[in-house]
C-alpha cells in the first residue's frame, strides 16, 4: 500500500551550505529521515492493514491518526527547505546515488508541503470514504450481497430482472460517497494549484516520474491500436451474450456483461475455466507456484488474511508495513479462475517487495515504479487462463489441455482488449475530473463507458456510478499504471520466451519449476527497487525501452 496524499511545491532560496560538508550534512540528514520515517511508517501501514481487516470505525481512526503523524514527517517544511538545497550543491550533482535520493527524497516531500489543517482534513475525508466502501454490502431483496456473491449473480445468471437488480445494488455505494468524494478532489485541485501545478491529476503524474503528455499521447495510441480489434470483438461478445440471455442485441444492458464494470473478459465460449477451480484450495496454489520458480512465500501467506469476514475491505491488495519482510495480502478468495487470478496477482505484488535488496536506504526500499510492480501482479494473474499452467499446477490431463487450449488463448486475449478499453475511461475520467470538477461527471462517465467500452447506457440513469469505484476516490491517478502494467508484463514475458526458456510461443509458457525465470526477476527486476529509474531498469532487464 502506498501513502498518497497531497503534494505541492514550494520554492525555496539556496541555503548557506559550503561544498566541504555538503555531503556530511546530506548524510547527516538522510539518517537522521530513515530514523524517523520507518517506524512512523510501519504504525501507519500496521493501522490500515488492520483497519481493512476489522472494518471497525475506531480502527480507521486509529489509522488517520497514524496517518497524520507519518504526514507531519513529509510535511516539514524546513526539512523541504534543507532537501531543495541540497540539488544545488555543485560536488552532489556529480553524485548519481546522491541525486537519486535527493529526487525522491524531494518529490516525496513536495506531496505534503501544504497547511497541517488541511492535511489533516484531507486524511480524515479519505479514511471516511474508506471506511465507508469496506462497511458497504449491496443489498437485495432485503439481504445483504458481499461482493463476491454480486459478482456470482451478474456471471451465472440468465434472469435480466435478477442482472439488473444485483448491478443496481452494488451501485448503491455511489450516492453515500460521491459528496465527500466532490470534495476530495477539490482539495487534492486546490492544494496542487497552490503549490504550482495545473491540477491534482497532473501533479501527482510528474512526482511519480511520469510526463503527463506521454502519458496522453501512449493511451491515444494504445486507443487507436485496440478499437478495431475491440470493436469486433465486442460484436462477438454481444452476439453470444443475447442468444445466451434469450434477448436481442440492442436489448443489453451494462448488467448483462458479467460484472460490475465490465472490467473482465464475459464467459461466451463453450468452455468456463471456473469449474477447473470449483474444488481447487487457492492458496495453495498460489504458495505451491511461487515456491517452484524460487520465490517461497510461506511467511507471506501465513501473516496475511486471504479469506471474507464480515466488515472486511472486499477488494484485494497488497502491503508491505516495514519496506522489508513484513509483507501481507488482503484477499476474499473463493474457488474460481477469477480469484485465482487475483491470488497470484496480489502475490506477484509481495515477491517484488520481498526480494528488494534489504540493505539499500529506505527511499528505494519499494518497486522500481507503481506500473512496474502492478506489470509482475498482471504477469502471474494471466497464469490462471493459461492451459499449460493449469496442466502443471491442477495436474489436468492432455486430453483436457487439448480440449481448452485454443479456447483458453481466447480468453487472454479477450480479456486482455476488454480491460485495455476499461482502462481508457478510468484514465480518461480521471484525467478530465481533475481538470474541471465542476463539470456534470455522471454525464462524463457515461459518455466515456459509451465510447470506450461500446456499452449502453440505462435509459434516464442519471446517478454518480463514477464515485462506486474505490480506485477514484482513494488510489487517485493510479489507473493508467495498469494498462502500462499489462504492456510491461507482455515485454518482460517475450523476453523470457526468447532469451532464457529459447522457446517462441509466449503463451504457452508456465515457468513452472523454472527457478531460472524465478532469479531472472529477482535480480534483473526486483533487486534494484527505486535505486535506478524505471525506465533504465526495464532497458537492463530487456534490452529494450
Amino acid at each position: 500500500m502506498r501513502y498518497y496524499f497531497l503534494t505541492l511545491s514550494f520554492f525555496w532560496g539556496v541555503m548557506n551550505l559550503s561544498a566541504g560538508t555538503c555531503k556530511e550534512d546530506i548524510a547527516k540528514f538522510m539518517n537522521e529521515f530513515e530514523s524517523k520515517v520507518s517506524p512512523a511508517y510501519t504504525k501507519a501501514a500496521t493501522a490500515s492493514f488492520n483497519a481493512k481487516i476489522s472494518g471497525k470505525e475506531s480502527d480507521y481512526e486509529k489509522s488517520s491518526m497514524l496517518q497524520m503523524e507519518l504526514a507531519n514527517i513529509y510535511s516539514n517544511k524546513d526539512d523541504y527547505k534543507k532537501l531543495k538545497a541540497f540539488s544545488k550543491c555543485e560536488d552532489v550533482k556529480k553524485d548519481k546515488d546522491m541525486n537519486r535520493q535527493l529526487k525522491l527524497m524531494s518529490n516525496l516531500y513536495a506531496g505534503y508541503q501544504l497547511d497541517k489543517n488541511k492535511l489533516d482534513e484531507i486524511i480524515k475525508l479519505q479514511t471516511q470514504i474508506e471506511n465507508k466502501f469496506s462497511a458497504f454490502r449491496a443489498t437485495v431483496n432485503n439481504k445483504q450481497l458481499t461482493d463476491n456473491q454480486i459478482e456470482n449473480t451478474l456471471k451465472n445468471s440468465l434472469d435480466s430482472k435478477e442482472l439488473e437488480a444485483a448491478w443496481l445494488a452494488s451501485k448503491e455505494i455511489g450516492p453515500m460517497v460521491a459528496g465527500d468524494v466532490k470534495k476530495l478532489v477539490l482539495m487534492r485541485n486546490k492544494a496542487a494549484k497552490e503549490l504550482g501545478f495545473k491540477n491534482y491529476h497532473q501533479m501527482m503524474l510528474k512526482l511519480n516520474e511520469q510526463d503527463p503528455k506521454e502519458i496522453e499521447a501512449l493511451f491515444n495510441e494504445l486507443d487507436k491500436l485496440t478499437r478495431p480489434a475491440y470493436t469486433k470483438l465486442k460484436n462477438e461478445i454481444d452476439a453470444a451474450l443475447a442468444k445466451k440471455l434469450g434477448i436481442k442485441k440492442n436489448e443489453l444492458r451494462p448488467w448483462h456483461y458479467q460484472n460490475r464494470y465490465f472490467q473482465e473478459a464475459p464467459q461466451i465460449y463453450d468452455i468456463d475455466l471456473d469449474p477447473y477451480y470449483k474444488d481447487a484450495n487457492i492458496e495453495k496454489l498460489t504458495k505451491n507456484y511461487f515456491n517452484s520458480i524460487g520465490m517461497n512465500i510461506d511467511n507471506l501467506i501465513k501473516n496475511s488474511d486471504l479469506y471474507e469476514k464480515k466488515g472486511k475491505y472486499q477488494h484485494a491488495c497488497c502491503d508491505n508495513l516495514d519496506r522489508k519482510t513484513d509483507i501481507r495480502v488482503i484477499c476474499n478468495i473463493a474457488p474460481s479462475q477469477r480469484w485465482m487470478d487475483t491470488s497470484l496477482h496480489e502475490f506477484g505484488h509481495a515477491v517484488y517487495e520481498k526480494y528488494l535488496d534489504q540493505d539499500m536506504p529506505w527511499i528505494y526500499r519499494e518497486p522500481a515504479h507503481i506500473f512496474t510492480t502492478e506489470a509482475i501482479a498482471m504477469l502471474f494473474g494471466r497464469m490462471a487462463s493459461n492451459a499449460n499452467w493449469m496442466q502443471d499446477m491442477l495436474g489436468i490431463t492432455d486430453q483436457e489441455k487439448n480440449k481448452i487450449y485454443e479456447t483458453s488463448k481466447k480468453i487472454l486475449r479477450m480479456e486482455q482488449l476488454v480491460f485495455s478499453r476499461w482502462s481508457q475511461v478510468m484514465y480518461r475520467f480521471e484525467k478530465a475530473m481533475y481538470e474541471n470538477p465542476d463539470q456534470d461527471l455522471n454525464k462524463l462517465w457515461w459518455n466515456l463507458v459509451e465510447k470506450y467500452q461500446l456499452l449502453k447506457k440505462p435509459a434516464k440513469r442519471n446517478m454518480p456510478d463514477w464515485s462506486t469505484k474505490i480506485h477514484v476516490a482513494l488510489y487517485p491517478a493510479y489507473y493508467h499504471n495498469y494498462l502500462m502494467g499489462a504492456l510491461l508484463a507482455s515485454q518482460l514475458n517475450h523476453y523470457i520466451t526468447n532469451n532464457i526458456l529459447d522457446k517462441s510461443n509466449g503463451y504457452d509458457q508456465s515457468y513452472v519449476n523454472r527457478k531460472d525465470v524465478g532469479e531472472y526477476f529477482i535480480n534483473k527486476v526486483f533487486y534494484p527497487g527505486r535505486s535506478v529509474d524505471w525506465k533504465e531498469m526495464i532497458k537492463k532487464a530487456t534490452g529494450e525501452k
